[in-house]
């Protein structure tokens, strides 16, 4: 396990979350071949065992492909884009075949554009109940767009097959990367989003979830927790002195015990997601404690 798995009595840090390393299944279910997966639920968490009474390591997005390493009944061991992986209920994904292309990764793509968003199953919010509400960032396949009196609406189809209408204001076509200033501004959006343990979505962070969010908007994919993020060779040491708008911030009891994340926005000042105080997306400043004690490694993006 990871140390920084161990849950420190500090009330000031919030801890990353550890790797958990896929593995062969000691008995039980022969694993199955390692094949992709599409996500079809919202958010689904992921476990650190085949259990919803074990922890939560991390989380799979809607849409997003996974790739199962391991199953047992009902349960599979999957590892998502950032080589993460956990345990999640087989009902939450679906397997891709052969000849199906991983969703929304070709043809015209729409990304959610709002902290969340409604799906219907015709262009109308007053006609039934959503069929699915989603978070910030999922991105879904573009099959046609209304017109008439119902203009102003895009018809997707969604990671089980079926179709769905969203409004057009409640998402980007064809999204682009961020530049730091923009994943900067992007980054105040969240403020007061309360912390999630494990969260990677707009319906809680946590503080490793909310900095890889932010470097995900600007096209780059980057580890999951805050001290493989600093270990990582997408990124350089930057003398604190030196810091620019988008650097990223370690903060531990020790450079080998890093246990939080933030985003570096200029002017002293850093965004992160923390239990320190009232839990969730906040702006805090550098030179107050404990930040500045705590401080142990600055990083730039490569």
């Amino acid at each position: 396990m990871h140390l920084t798995r161990t849950r420190l009595a500090s009330v000031f840090l919030v801890l990353a979350l550890p790797s958990v390393i896929a593995a062969s299944p000691a008995g039980g279910s022969p694993p199955i071949p390692a094949d992709d997966w599409v996500v079809v639920v919202p958010v689904a968490n992921m476990y650190s065992a085949a259990s919803e009474d074990s922890d939560v390591v991390s989380q799979a997005l809607y849409g997003s492909t996974v790739t199962v390493l391991e199953d047992k009944p009902g349960w599979a061991k999957i590892q998502t884009p950032d080589h993460y992986a956990g345990w999640l209920p087989l009902d939450q994904a679906r397997r891709l075949s052969g000849s199906n292309p991983h969703y929304a990764s070709s043809g015209k793509i729409l990304q959610v554009s709002g902290l969340s968003a409604n799906l219907y199953r015709e262009p109308d919010v007053t006609a039934h109940r959503p069929v699915l509400t989603v978070p910030y960032e999922t991105r879904l396949e573009f099959l046609s767009e209304s017109k008439g009196d119902s203009a102003g609406w895009f018809q997707v189809r969604l990671a089980d097959g079926r179709s769905a209408w969203i409004d057009h204001d409640d998402v980007i076509v064809d999204p682009r990367p961020l530049s730091i200033d923009e994943s900067i501004e992007l980054g105040k959006r969240f403020l007061g989003i309360t912390y999630t343990w494990g969260g990677r979505s707009s319906f809680g962070f946590d503080c490793s979830g909310f900095t890889q969010m932010l470097v995900r908007s600007r096209g780059i994919n980057m580890p999951r927790d805050a001290d493989q993020q600093a270990a990582w060779d997408g990124v350089a040491a930057v003398d604190r002195k030196h810091l620019r708008p988008g650097d990223l911030l370690f903060f531990g009891s020790a450079a080998d015990q890093i246990t939080h994340t933030g985003m570096f926005i200029g002017h002293g000042q850093f965004i992160h997601d923390t239990t320190n105080g009232r839990p969730g997306v906040k702006i805090s400043r550098l030179k107050d404690q404990p930040w500045t004690r705590l401080l142990v490694a600055c990083r730039r993006i490569k």
